[in-house]
């Protein structure tokens, strides 16, 4: 147990200390860019020599001056990303060469135009449906102009040996933060929601990916053999697996409601941007490495996709591996794509007679007492 401890304390350290490694990062020369969606290519951007780092904030701290530029009735992702940049108060940020955006939504790829003002920002054009036959190779040409992008910023040669090296890089991260997750298929539970938040939080602000790999596979392995010698962590019963918009530090307070000792319930897995629904889909290492991206990279299945059928069939995944006894949809208020989509993954589940709960929130803390009765009654029902 106390080894346990001491891997999630230096995880919790790394995290802490992701700022100061990208101003080192950045000092010793090494570009580094900002992303806000888990579409962009991180293999693309690692062949060019730089690190990625996210944008995605999750702070009501800046919204009040990024309500000088964007609409109040705006996701507050966008508005806490922009307010961020906006007030220089984000280190990653003010540490980027160049922000790539994405065409994920209307809200984002408006700000992208704002953003562009205070650093330079490429904005890839993401098809909308992956039925189309056009689809795969308009994306395509979206990955190579990037990379023509990447190249003439930084003096860089994106060569098909450093994109196959960056491929098998992210793959064995991917791969190792899935070996983790997966630790909700066990019979009772080995981790917490807040945990697993966590893991994924340093796996994303980790900067040094080896030791990152090395890191979590120990912490797994440590987690496994403690639970073989009869360790049990977690004393909930109800599993829950939440699906739905982005998660972050601001959204901790959805997971310590399911996870309230009275509800005797655990977060078993997110599947939602940037944990499940990115480390699924691997890249692969058979075909040609632009292809691969490219597939890879579209196959993700944001609430955008029309029609997005494979979100459903990604959840009904994890809820028969992670043995889920209900799902709860985290939805942030003004994000539409997530918000009619819910009524979809709701008659999808409810026609295999899984529980379901739809929660709107956003960043700020106002509504805790609300989403403590609401997910304390959907606990009592399972």
């Amino acid at each position: 147990m106390e080894k346990i401890d001491e891997l999630f304390e230096k995880m919790r350290e790394g995290v802490r200390n992701a700022p100061v490694a990208v101003k080192e990062i950045k000092e010793a020369g090494h570009p580094v860019v900002g992303m806000y969606c888990t579409v962009t290519p991180w293999e693309l951007i690692y062949a060019a020599g730089g690190v990625t780092v996210s944008l995605c904030s999750t702070s009501e701290k800046p919204i009040a001056a990024a309500e000088q530029h964007l609409p109040r009735n705006l996701c507050p992702l966008i508005k806490s990303s922009y307010g961020f940049a906006l007030t220089d108060t984000c280190p990653y940020f003010h540490f980027c060469d160049i922000v790539i955006g994405e065409t994920t939504c209307d809200g984002k790829k408006k700000m992208y135009e704002l953003l562009n003002a205070l650093r330079p920002t490429h904005v890839m054009q993401l098809p909308q449906t992956t039925e189309h036959a056009k689809s795969l190779e308009l994306w395509k040409h979206e990955v190579i102009k990037l990379k023509e992008v990447l190249e003439e910023r930084f003096g860089a040669s994106i060569t098909d040996e450093k994109l196959t090296s960056a491929i098998r890089l992210k793959n064995s991260l991917n791969a190792a933060a899935l070996r983790f997750y997966d630790l909700a298929a066990l019979p009772d539970a080995v981790v917490s929601g807040k945990e697993i938040m966590l893991v994924s939080d340093y796996i994303k602000f980790t900067f040094n990916y080896e030791e990152a790999i090395a890191n979590v596979n120990a912490l797994t392995d440590i987690l496994i053999d403690a639970y073989k010698n009869g360790v049990r962590r977690i004393s909930a019963s109800k599993r829950i697996l939440i699906t739905g918009c982005p998660m972050g530090k601001s959204l901790e307070k959805v997971v310590d409601a399911i996870e309230a000792p009275e509800n005797s319930a655990v977060v078993v897995g997110f599947e939602n941007c940037g944990n499940l629904k990115c480390t699924h889909y691997k890249v692969r290492e058979d075909i040609p490495p632009l292809d691969a991206i490219a597939e890879k990279y579209l196959s993700i299945p944001c609430s955008v996709m029309s029609p997005n059928r494979e979100r459903t069939e990604l959840i009904r995944h994890y809820i028969k591996k992670y043995n889920a006894a209900g799902v709860a949809d985290v939805i942030l208020q003004a994000c539409h794509t997530y918000n009619v989509e819910s009524y979809s993954v709701r008659t999808a589940l409810a026609s295999e007679g899984i529980p379901y709960i739809a929660v709107e929130t956003d960043y700020s803390q106002g509504d805790v007492g609300q989403l403590a009765t609401r997910f304390g009654a959907f606990a009592e029902m399972l």
